[in-house]
């Protein structure tokens, strides 16, 4: 047995799948129009150069994960990373 509106509820559900819309918030809106800024466009050229010192810090020094509990071990962990990272900068600039 067929139930009669069945093509009734179908074409209804097609009409709210064609007329679905997403509504940006003005937040939203703003960071499209920022995006499309001379500002953001050179920096985002920039990024690349920061997200590939963050991976070194995270993936070879171990600052993706904490080795101990609390605030206090997680900055000196951040604090030692962040020194040794700055320290083999400096012995690459002084043997060039």
């Amino acid at each position: 047995m067929v139930c009669v509106k069945r093509n009734i509820y179908f074409v209804d559900y097609l009409y709210y799948i064609n007329r679905t819309q997403v509504i940006k918030s003005d937040e939203h809106l703003e960071q499209m129009k920022f995006q499309q800024t001379e500002y953001f466009k050179a920096k985002a050229k920039h990024r690349y150069k920061i997200e590939a010192k963050n991976s070194e810090l995270k993936n070879v020094h171990g600052y993706g994960r904490a080795c101990s509990y609390g605030i206090a071990n997680m900055q000196m962990q951040g604090a030692m990373a962040i020194f040794t990272v700055n320290l083999k900068r400096i012995f690459k600039l002084i043997n060039e």
